[in-house]
């Protein structure tokens, strides 16, 4: 009797190394991604600031500005692709959600066989979306902090301004809202199609869709400035008025509600449609 009472108790456990076993590389692929973000952030900060500012000093004076610009462009660029690429991760993360992790074990039949081996299609679920969830969350929790230090500390040299949509994502715990939103589409998607590269294609796009919609109302989460003397920190609006930067986290939390709330239904949604076809 005890021994059987405990099974249930020793199922996640297996379930949970059987997820990160076969999903190893993917898993890799996104450590080594965060990690390598993160340590190139430091190293641009650290080393190659330096190395602008010395290059800057040493430009000829007759050269006018382009000599300086020249070196201020490429340190700025190279903090740009982080920040884009981190935000739109995003796709990655519901292409392979929607592809490897839900429809193509729905499409082999690796699922059904789980689900007879004392493993609930809920349960399955839950442990399939709470591993990446977990991986997501941490790899958030590294970066963003990394990433507010980086972009604040040299100033001079960046050419990106808060507004800009990667940038206005990443300094915040926005970007990792959208992973967790991509992650529950993709399985949505997985569950709906139960074919791998169907499920893929509309999961990314249905993310796409996402977030160009909320990119588009985003300026309106938060009420504008009337009467500011424009500069170069403010964000205009397509109605003329201004956001000031003082005003990034309260629009920047709205999105991030936006998007949790998406997850959260979309979620829900997936849990639902999968106990109705395993009733």
């Amino acid at each position: 009797m005890s021994a059987v009472a405990a099974t249930p108790a020793i199922v996640p456990k297996g379930l949970t190394r059987t997820v990160l076993r076969l999903h190893r590389p993917a898993l890799i692929v996104w450590a080594v991604f965060v990690l390598g973000s993160v340590g190139y952030l430091v190293w641009l900060t650290e080393v190659t600031a330096d190395s602008v500012h010395a290059a800057q000093a040493a430009c000829p004076r007759n050269s006018g500005s382009l000599c300086a610009l020249a070196q201020w462009h490429g340190y700025s660029n190279a903090m740009g692709w982080i920040s884009t690429f981190m935000y739109y991760s995003f796709w990655a993360v519901a292409a392979w959600s929607g592809g490897a992790l839900i429809g193509r074990e729905l499409e082999s039949g690796t699922a059904r066989l789980a689900w007879t081996q004392s493993v609930t299609p809920t349960r399955w679920l839950a442990v399939k979306l709470a591993v990446p969830a977990v991986l997501i969350v941490l790899g958030g929790a590294l970066f963003v902090p990394a990433y507010r230090w980086a972009w604040s500390a040299h100033r001079d040299l960046m050419g990106d301004n808060w507004s800009f949509p990667d940038v206005f994502a990443v300094r915040g715990p926005a970007v990792v809202a959208y992973g967790l939103c991509a992650l529950a589409v993709g399985a949505l998607a997985g569950l709906v199609i139960r074919r791998s590269l169907p499920a893929l294609g509309v999961a990314v796009a249905a993310m796409i869709v996402l977030n160009r919609s909320i990119e588009r109302h985003r300026e309106d989460f938060w009420p504008t400035v009337g009467n500011a003397k424009p500069s170069a920190d403010l964000w205009q609006t397509r109605g003329g008025t201004y956001h000031s930067p003082s005003q990034f986290w309260p629009m920047h939390l709205v999105e991030t509600g936006i998007v949790l709330a998406a997850a959260a239904l979309t979620t829900t949604t997936a849990f639902w449609l999968l106990r109705r076809r395993t009733a």
